[in-house]
């Protein structure tokens, strides 16, 4: 999904062009890429997350977390391409999601087998995806991420399906243990559990603020609550 927002010109002072907000379930990363953009004059690139062998995966069906995760990435990658081949990197682009992640999920979710034949595609297809200029990656306890999804599933239609409590605290200490570790990129690290930058203008202009005075490698920020 690609949406294009319109908004104040303000991104020609903006020195990265490309940005991936990244963060586990429940961390608000749409949410935020669609604000960043609608503030920046820049292009929303959203993850399409419809996955017909989700309900299976989280239902424990043998196989199905391997049908998922292969759909995951080759319509991420699809996606990508995309982008690169309409040139869109060339202006201000936020996307809702890192294409490297998705090794977070399949050394969670795969077995050695499954495992060997995802790494062998993922290897072949990453080479196509062009790098972001600069990764935010959002933090938040587990029992926040919890009840986030907890509140958007009662009020979403039709309903959305909740990992459980066990789920999301092991993606989320995979998701901390490959961002402590990566190197690729600039790398904002903000932690989101007091923080609304869903409706909140004066949270969304600090992280600004972070984003223009950042430069290279990796800056933690906790916003003012």
């Amino acid at each position: 999904m690609i949406a294009f927002e319109h908004s104040a010109p303000v991104s020609e002072h903006m020195s990265f062009q490309y940005i991936a907000i990244e963060g586990p379930i429940g961390a608000g990363k749409s949410s935020l890429a669609e604000r960043l953009a609608t503030r920046l004059d820049a292009t929303t690139v959203l993850e399409d997350t419809e996955n017909p062998f989700l309900a299976d995966f989280y239902a424990g069906r043998p196989g199905a977390a391997l049908q998922a995760q292969l759909f995951y990435l080759l319509n991420r990658h699809r996606q990508q391409l995309t982008l690169r081949q309409a040139n869109l990197f060339a202006q201000t682009t936020i996307a809702d999601y890192l294409f490297d992640r998705d090794k977070i999920f399949a050394y969670l979710n795969l077995d050695d087998n499954e495992l060997f034949i995802y790494q062998r595609l993922f290897d072949l297809l990453a080479a196509d995806v062009p790098a972001p200029d600069l990764v935010i990656y959002l933090q938040a306890p587990t029992e926040v991420l919890l009840r986030r999804l907890t509140d958007r599933a009662r009020n979403a239609d039709p309903p959305l399906l909740v990992p459980s409590a066990e789920y999301l605290r092991e993606l989320n200490e995979a998701y901390q243990h490959f961002f402590f570790h990566y190197s690729a990129t600039p790398l904002l690290v903000v932690e989101t559990s007091q923080l609304d930058l869903q409706s909140s203008d004066e949270a969304v202009d600090d992280l600004i603020r972070q984003i223009r005075t950042l430069n290279r490698g990796t800056r933690y920020y906790v916003p003012r609550t």
